[in-house]
């Protein structure tokens, strides 16, 4: 039986009814903001011609994107809201203690203070390149303590090519940054080359991602997963090579026919481009194979009420492209999330117990363990 002394403790320490609500808050907004806002905009500018000749048609993109601007604020307000209670709840309890948290407290409150100072202060080159340098330093902190706490290499694979990826962003921009303040008109060495490398980690990261979170052990008993392992594999192994190969194929037998339907490619990949590229130079089949892997592990995870699902789903719809504060801050409080995932699920970390953790992670592929 638990005292009534540590049922109070319990009701202290753990996150309430406004972490949980915010956070499921924080994800729909995000995700609509970027369908509507980032997407339909980008839409707008490639139907430019269209809206002319249609009034409805530019009322239509103008009343998306105006909706769109309204998540984005929603965003940028719920993040600062879940990442302050993840920091408070940091600093009160043990519920959510890590191993790197004195570094990471201090970095990520300096992070959240530069952000809220530079609404009010628009920052120079100086600024960006200090904010930039800020975030890279808590980013290596909190994959550092992921690496500590999580032993699965398919998850460790998984973020380590995430934070190279995101490193590959942050080298392109805060180089280029530097170099403008410095007025040195030369391009910064290997920042290209940086870029699409990075680029092509995120993608690799978002197909690992089902490796890492969304699947079971293949070598089970249970013959309905291993029909439904089998049948996933063979139509998903099918149709990326199908995609992959399609192209060629076309190319072969109507050039004009394979023509369209790469610009119909093109098109549809502005779906995957803000979340995992930026520069889409990468075959189509791959950016379709990283946004199906990504969208089932990260809808199975939050059904399910893990934090993990909450943590990936933030972490890829704020983009490879991090050009907005609130964006790098989605990308932080991602990992947070991450490594506290192994606590207990979104609702048990209400009620649990001071004996020990509740939840146990759901076993990786190959039979591998925690």
């Amino acid at each position: 039986m638990i005292s009534t002394t540590e049922k109070n403790q319990e009701r202290i320490d753990g996150p309430g009814l406004l972490f949980e609500w915010g956070l499921k808050s924080l994800l729909f907004a995000a995700f609509f903001e970027l369908v509507l806002y980032r997407l339909v905009s980008r839409l707008g500018m490639h139907l430019g011609k269209l809206a002319e000749k249609y009034e409805a048609v530019r009322i239509g993109f103008r009343t998306l994107s105006s909706l769109g601007f309204v998540l984005l604020n929603m965003t940028a307000i719920l993040v600062f809201l879940i990442l302050g209670i993840l920091l408070v709840q940091k600093l009160r309890t043990k519920l959510w203690v890590g191993e790197w948290d004195k570094v990471i407290i201090p970095l990520a409150a300096l992070l959240v203070a530069c952000t809220v100072g530079y609404l009010f202060f628009p920052p120079v080159m100086v600024g960006t390149i200090i904010y930039n340098i800020l975030a890279f330093g808590l980013i290596v902190f909190l994959v550092l303590e992921y690496w500590a706490t999580h032993r699965v290499l398919s998850q460790r694979l998984m973020v380590g090519s995430f934070f190279l990826g995101i490193s590959g962003w942050l080298y392109y921009q805060t180089m280029s940054t530097t170099y403008g303040w410095l007025n040195i008109f030369d391009a910064p060495p290997l920042v290209h080359e940086g870029n699409r490398l990075g680029e092509a980690l995120m993608v690799l990261s978002s197909i690992l991602v089902f490796w890492a979170y969304g699947t079971t052990s293949i070598i089970t008993k249970n013959k309905q997963q291993r029909r439904w392992g089998l049948t996933l594999v063979i139509s998903g192994g099918s149709a990326f090579v199908a995609l992959l190969f399609m192209d060629y194929f076309l190319s072969l037998w109507n050039p004009e026919v394979a023509k369209e339907v790469r610009k119909a490619g093109e098109g549809i990949g502005w779906i995957f481009q803000m979340g995992m590229g930026y520069t889409f130079y990468l075959p189509f089949a791959f950016y379709v194979l990283g946004f199906t892997c990504w969208a089932y592990t990260v809808i199975k995870l939050v059904l399910i009420g893990r934090l993990a699902g909450y943590g990936l789903g933030l972490m890829f719809m704020a983009g490879y492209a991090l050009q907005l504060s609130h964006l790098t801050l989605m990308v932080v409080l991602g990992l947070m999330l991450l490594n506290i995932d192994k606590r207990g699920t979104l609702g048990k970390l209400r009620k649990k117990s001071l004996e020990g953790v509740v939840y146990q992670p759901i076993r990786p592929v190959y039979g591998q363990t925690q």
